[in-house]
């Protein structure tokens, strides 16, 4: 275990404070509405019947999908375009040769075996990631636009105003403040890391470049 608990650290670390901040929101949202639900003298509800209402889905999905988008541009922008000096980027730009990947007949023994198959599986597994990423967002968006959805008619009720279709939802201003105030919130952190990356350090990490590494030299293992 305390060996499993060293090669996992990453993921073990952020997931716990994944799961704590979960909770920590769904306790924290919960307060906030049964307290709406009060004000409009509405019924109340417990904390695991909160977790499936749309009030807590629209703000969980509504910051994971923006994530997602993030990660989904950083990985498509990496291959085709440069930041000089920064360690988030290859020196040039573009796909690298199948002897750089270790794909095909340059495999190595201990490559994954749909790197060394060819075909349809390596091109496949050659985008995995990206693919992932792209299908997360995609999901995340739409689930936040059905929660948002749902969470708008509940207010327009609340309201006496009339409920609209979930095709005029996605194109009204509600849905589009809520969607862009994450996306230009994680384009920030992007770009803004990239730059800084290029004349500042954190010895050890593996997303900077060597503490004594020239600021115009591309790439984290300089």
């Amino acid at each position: 275990m305390k060996r499993w608990l060293h090669d996992n650290g990453i993921a073990v670390f952020f997931g716990v404070i994944f799961l704590a901040s979960l909770i920590g929101q769904a306790v924290a949202g919960n307060k906030v509405f049964n307290e709406d639900a009060v004000e409009h003298g509405e019924q109340t509800v417990g904390f695991f019947r909160y977790l499936v209402t749309s009030h807590y889905g629209q703000a969980v999905l509504e910051n994971w999908q923006s994530e997602y988008l993030q990660f989904s541009l950083f990985i498509l922008a990496t291959i085709w375009l440069i930041q000089k000096g920064s360690p988030e980027s290859d020196a040039e730009g573009g796909l690298s040769s199948e002897k750089d990947e270790h794909i095909g007949r340059f495999a190595l023994k201990s490559s994954p075996e749909w790197a060394k198959v060819g075909g349809w599986r390596t091109a496949l597994y050659s985008w995995s990631l990206l693919i992932l990423m792209v299908a997360i967002f995609f999901a995340t968006w739409l689930g936040q636009s059905f929660t948002g959805w749902s969470e708008y008619n509940d207010e327009q009720k609340q309201h006496d105003e009339p409920t609209v279709a979930w095709t005029k939802y996605v194109r009204s201003p509600p849905f589009w403040e809520d969607t862009l105030q994450n996306w230009q919130s994680e384009f920030l952190a992007v770009g803004s890391f990239s730059i800084f990356a290029v004349f500042l350090r954190a010895r050890g990490s593996a997303e900077s470049k060597k503490v004594g590494s020239p600021h115009e030299a591309t790439g984290g293992n300089v």
